[in-house]
């Protein structure tokens, strides 16, 4: 009998996340049933949100449940189908986990065109981090020309939509990466108009001389000491949007300045789970990937090979190991 090989949480971190909360396991390769499709999974999708979903705290979403596959996105072909929507030979893309083989009723799969666009392409650029990109800077951002905009984790999957998408509305563009190269990544390949070391000796003087006029919107992704300097160079009103906060993720949180700085600069700062936004992914599904599909909006990923790489590539990806989106190759 065939069997699918599958990652399941074993326990919950007690601080960092560490690859033996994880294990190895095996079922019988899925058959389906009425209405359900068979998905062989060729790339799965590595995101920060895990980390919160390994903790049983009380949060957005269903904590992660001991003993069972690994939840995350996916991309792969239908192998089997008795479900009218979906064919074999179908390249699709749903919340299939960890596991080589996945079975559904079809429910949140979406068939994907290949041809114009990469696979792996889906669950990045093209993808929930795509979306979130699209959302957060032309929902809650929306840059005027001229204004300025800062973006941290900028060579990562989100930012690096959101610095793109922002400087093709006329926006002066910041970004804030890890080292040299992501740096040189952020500017050279990216088109952002200058990018901050946060991990320079001089971080907090070369932020401010990179942010001549203040800034306009910031797009966080990281929290911690970046996000302190940001809130010194704040405009009047000035507009923040919340999407994830990494660097609390694995360590006690940063705490928050005198908060009169919100009120006296009538600050907006809205956070925002993108899933609750589900009647704007057409819209920025189509935009991004026509910029995509014409090479005018450039990605990265860093890719690892083989199921049971995907534990450490979360912890890599905890801790800055990526570059671009973070994927895992199984075909």
């Amino acid at each position: 009998m065939a069997m699918n090989k599958q990652i399941v949480l074993d326990s919950r971190p007690s601080e960092k996340v560490s690859p033996a909360n994880f294990r190895s396991a095996e079922a019988p390769v899925p058959r389906a049933g009425e209405g359900e499709i068979v998905v062989r999974q060729h790339y799965l999708s590595l995101d920060p949100y895990m980390r919160g979903r390994l903790s049983d705290a009380k949060s957005y979403a269903k904590p992660q449940e001991i003993g069972a596959v690994m939840g995350g996105g996916a991309v792969g072909e239908v192998v089997e189908s008795k479900n009218a929507k979906f064919k074999p030979g179908d390249f699709v893309v749903g919340m299939g986990g960890w596991q080589q083989f996945a079975l559904s009723d079809g429910a949140g799969w979406n068939v994907v065109d290949a041809k114009s666009i990469p696979l792996s392409a889906y669950l990045g650029v093209v993808g929930m981090p795509g979306v979130t990109a699209w959302y957060g800077l032309n929902e809650i951002i929306a840059p005027k020309p001229g204004e300025t905009v800062l973006v941290s984790a900028a060579s990562g999957a989100v930012g690096g939509v959101v610095g793109q998408l922002a400087k093709l509305k006329g926006a002066k563009v910041v970004g804030v990466a890890g080292g040299a190269e992501k740096c040189g990544y952020v500017t050279g390949q990216l088109g952002f108009d200058a990018c901050v070391d946060h991990k320079s000796a001089r971080f907090a003087e070369e932020m401010k001389a990179a942010l001549p006029d203040g800034i306009d919107g910031v797009f966080e992704n990281v929290g911690g000491e970046p996000f302190l300097q940001a809130l010194r160079r704040l405009n009047d009103f000035a507009r923040i949007a919340i999407c994830g906060l990494i660097a609390s993720y694995e360590a006690a949180p940063t705490a928050l300045p005198d908060m009169r700085i919100f009120l006296v600069r009538r600050i907006r700062i809205e956070g925002f789970i993108v899933s609750d936004h589900l009647k704007i992914w057409p819209k920025a599904l189509a935009e991004v990937g026509g910029l995509v599909a014409s090479g005018k909006l450039k990605y990265r990923e860093t890719v690892r090979e083989g199921l049971d790489a995907a534990p450490q590539a979360l912890v890599d990806l905890l801790h800055g190991g990526n570059f671009g989106k973070m994927l895992v190759k199984l075909v």
